[in-house]
């Protein structure tokens, strides 16, 4: 199993329980790996033969910088839903975190596996 990973993606969204924070945009910052066969790609040098991080990272900052989550459990869960469905991945790992939202913490958040390892 290979992975693909993106790292530290961060994107500004609606994010939160509170009424405050339904009136304002907060950052979500994710960290990826995803389950691929880099194989081809590498003896083809060729971008359609992988999984290309630039295409996820577009789509997924499409995705949150337009929804209005209430919990970060159910923006990870559809986040990994559209890796899966969307990118032909059989298994990922998803930390998704909003930093600051704990005074006293650098960040919290969810880590979610989702698929199948091969």
């Amino acid at each position: 199993m290979d992975i693909v990973y993106i790292e530290g993606l961060k994107v500004e969204t609606v994010i939160g329980i509170y009424d405050w924070e339904r009136e304002i945009r907060q950052t979500v910052c994710l960290d990826i790996k995803m389950a691929t066969d880099i194989q081809q790609a590498a003896a083809s040098e060729d971008i359609d033969s992988t999984l290309n991080y630039k295409t996820v990272s577009d789509r997924l900052i499409s995705f949150i910088e337009t929804s209005e989550f209430l919990l970060v459990e159910t923006m990870a869960e559809e986040i990994a839903q559209i890796i899966l469905d969307e990118f032909g991945v059989r298994w990922l790992k998803l930390k998704l975190g909003k930093p600051g939202a704990v005074p006293m913490a650098r960040d919290v958040g969810v880590i979610i596996e989702r698929g199948e390892r091969f």
